[in-house]
């Protein structure tokens, strides 16, 4: 069962979603709220996966709502005003339903949602993870990640010669990669540890290309000697 709440300064567009709600069978809407600051209290004691979010409302938008979230949910954008649509995605929305919305549309959101969900819960992980660049969603394969660099508001996963680049912190990345794969060892850079071929005092050599070491990861580097380490 996919948990969920619903965030809307409207009570009438709260309706609607909770009467979608009860009509999809694997969605359990828990609370709806009127107040996004009553909304944030509640998820720091009762997570969920999905988020129902308008973008614009008082006080707070909907963007800035859930880019203020340590740990951010699903989301699923709602909204009148099409010229949102931009940003929403920028967030790695699930999806964006523009008012006023069908329950077929709905349902089509929550099953996207549902999907996304199973990739990240699965029991038997999933060797990949998708990226988002520009308006498309890129597969990732673990085995080809040499290293990844924060460059701005940007990481760049370096996969050979071939570089993808996502509006993400590396942060959010290195929550995303198997720890037992990769490892963080500078504010900028995260490694494959089997990709390792060098190890110095304040560098390391990944396929060739020489990635620095900060100094309060330098303790983590004793793991890249420890044990071997998948590489595919």
């Amino acid at each position: 069962m996919m948990t969920a709440i619903a965030i809307d300064d409207e009570p009438i567009a709260l309706d609607v979603v909770n009467n979608h709600a009860a009509k999809v069978p694997f969605l359990d809407l828990r609370a709806v709220f009127t107040d996004a600051f009553e909304a944030m209290d509640y998820l720091q004691k009762h997570p969920v996966d999905l988020l129902f979010l308008d973008i614009k409302m008082p006080d707070i938008s909907g963007i800035e709502f859930f880019r203020s979230l340590s740990k951010k949910p699903l989301v699923i954008f709602t909204t009148a005003y099409s010229e949102h649509a931009v940003a929403g995605f920028e967030l790695d929305a699930v999806d964006y339903l523009l008012k006023p919305f069908s329950l077929a549309r709905f349902l089509k959101a929550c099953n996207k949602a549902q999907e996304w969900l199973q990739l990240r819960n699965t029991d038997s992980k999933p060797q990949y993870i998708f990226v988002k660049t520009g308006y498309d969603q890129v597969k990732v394969d673990f085995g080809d990640i040499d290293y990844l660099e924060a460059t701005g508001n940007y990481v760049n996963f370096v996969l050979g010669e071939r570089h993808v680049l996502s509006r993400m912190t590396i942060t959010e990345c290195e929550e995303l990669l198997p720890t037992d794969r990769f490892l963080r060892i500078h504010r900028s850079f995260i490694t494959a540890m089997g990709k390792v071929q060098k190890i110095e005092r304040h560098q390391l050599t990944v396929n060739g290309s020489i990635l620095p070491i900060g100094a309060s990861y330098s303790a983590m580097i004793k793991r890249l000697a420890d044990k071997p380490h998948a590489t595919g």
